[in-house]
């Protein structure tokens, strides 16, 4: 069987492997992706494309800063159009105990010295968001974040690290990884690969990567769901979110309104299958006509769902495995499109031995071997 050589062999085709792909590629690190589907296929693919700082959990903080500081220059840097549009999030507070909250949340963001949370009144809210409902007390805002089109985003990071050298082989599942001497053989059903290094990037299948490498990291598969409306009147600009509720809610140019939240369908990941719940769905729809009343006279155009790998705190793994020169970086947990360009440039910086600017000690693919809690939640971290 034929063996196909690189420095580095990454795993898996979405924003978090072409991006890595991509910064290694143009420093010159030879590399070569798999992806068992095509890119952009799944979660990378199909999420809502929120490029937000607010409400990051806060060991994703400094990581989502950086970020922020990449995607309005990515654009420029990858020579083609990733959908990005800067204007702000905001989440909503709906009660007293909601304002008490995100009160707490944004001193603790303050305590680490970042200043991008800030705190409305209602008055400031409805200045904002005009169409919002009367009961909504006011809310955090961070200026300048926003939203991307995720598949095109994907897309040309994959673009540009090709045309940066990278190779990208779809259609290509990975079915066993060997040491050989100093290398990694990656073995699939077309050929073989061999590298230096292994990344694994595979999403909701990056446990299974993991276990190949020796590496136990528990990962549920979960397939979060959103819908979209037909076209409706400009009413808002934005990305809007709540405290109490799961709701994620953004008008495009052309007067469709895009929903979700954390409603979760059902994952098939054996079966390359994502199914829609529309009970769960509906509860979706009611939130955001309950934030915003103008909803109800929305229709829905059509609705799906991704699949998504979550670990047990919700924060991903991201960092060296247990074998030589093994990286892995998944298990986001349906908020990790921001992060893909750092995330792409943190591992290229540690393939080459160069040092980070922050922290990625919480991400530790062995912490939960350390009495962390297994539970799964089905809710994004505030």
């Amino acid at each position: 069987m034929k063996t196909e050589t690189a420095d580095v062999i990454i795993i898996g085709g979405g924003i978090q492997g072409c991006a890595t792909a991509w910064n290694l590629a143009k420093d010159g690190v030879s590399c070569i992706v798999l992806e068992k589907d095509h890119v952009a296929r799944h979660a990378s693919g199909v999420n809502a494309g929120g490029v937000r700082r607010l409400g990051r959990h806060l060991a994703e903080v400094p990581l989502s800063r950086r970020a922020s500081e990449i995607w309005p220059q990515l654009d420029e840097w990858l020579e083609a159009d990733t959908g990005f549009h800067a204007s702000r999030q905001i989440k909503v507070a709906e009660s007293e105990a909601d304002i008490a909250t995100l009160k707490k949340r944004v001193a603790s963001v303050q305590a680490l010295g970042f200043e991008h949370e800030e705190l409305i009144d209602q008055q400031q809210l409805r200045s904002l968001l005009p169409a919002i409902s009367p009961h909504c007390l006011g809310g955090i805002v961070v200026e300048g974040d926003g939203s991307a089109i995720p598949y095109k985003a994907t897309s040309a990071f994959a673009r540009a690290a090709t045309a940066q050298g990278a190779r990208i082989v779809e259609d290509c599942t990975v079915t066993g990884i060997t040491r050989d001497g100093d290398s990694w053989k990656v073995s699939t059903a077309q050929q073989s690969f061999a590298g230096r290094v292994i990344v694994n990037c595979a999403g909701a299948w990056g446990h299974k990567i993991a276990e190949l490498l020796g590496d136990n990291i528990p990962l549920q598969p979960q397939a979060p769901m959103l819908l979209i409306t037909q076209r409706m009147p400009i009413f808002m600009e934005g990305v809007v979110g709540a405290t109490s509720r799961p709701l994620s809610f953004k008008q495009f140019e052309n007067g469709t309104v895009l929903v979700g939240g954390g409603y979760r369908g059902q994952a098939y990941p054996d079966r390359n299958y994502a199914s829609v719940n529309t009970t769960e769905l509906a509860k979706c729809a009611n939130n955001a006509r309950t934030i915003f009343p103008l909803m109800n006279q929305a229709r829905i155009n059509r609705s799906w769902a991704g699949i998504e790998g979550v670990t047990p705190d919700q924060i991903p793994v991201l960092g060296a495995g247990s074998k030589p020169n093994t990286f892995h970086a998944f298990g986001f947990s349906a908020h990790g499109f921001q992060m893909g360009p750092v995330t792409g440039e943190t591992l290229a910086r540690l393939i080459q031995g160069k040092p980070l600017s922050y922290s990625i000690e919480p991400f530790r693919y062995d912490r939960f071997d350390t009495g962390v809690s297994s539970e799964f939640s089905s809710h994004p971290l505030l």
